[in-house]
């Protein structure tokens, strides 16, 4: 066992590594969203999920502002060290089109197929 250092991450050139959440118990996967080196320890300091958003350029505390919070129960790295995956307690939806996870379209034989829709 050893410290973790996020600064040990492989980023992209924008500073960014793709971070998949996934519900802890039932193991579906939820979203896929970006973190930067900041982000990742602001995750792992204070448990509630953090990513950068790209389109405002800031950080997005998950639920902060919907209440849809993900809780942190365990933060993993791939083998590349360049992905990470985060289980999580989802509370309401993970989408922000208020479904429950953000892969709703399933394409089978050309068509497109929507398997849920937004939750009440």
């Amino acid at each position: 066992m050893s410290d973790f250092d996020p600064n040990s991450l492989k980023f992209n050139e924008q500073g960014l590594i793709p971070a998949i959440a996934q519900d802890a118990n039932s193991h579906e996967v939820l979203m896929m969203a970006w973190m930067n080196a900041e982000a990742v320890s602001r995750t792992l300091e204070t448990g509630r999920v953090t990513y950068w958003s790209r389109s405002r350029q800031a950080f997005w505390v998950k639920g902060e502002t919907s209440g849809n919070v993900q809780e942190l129960v365990s933060f993993r790295v791939d083998c590349d060290r360049d992905c990470l995956l985060m289980l999580v307690k989802q509370t309401g939806s993970a989408c922000h089109t208020g479904r429950r996870t953000c892969f709703y379209t399933d394409v089978t034989g050309g068509s497109e197929i929507e398997l849920m829709t937004p939750m009440e």
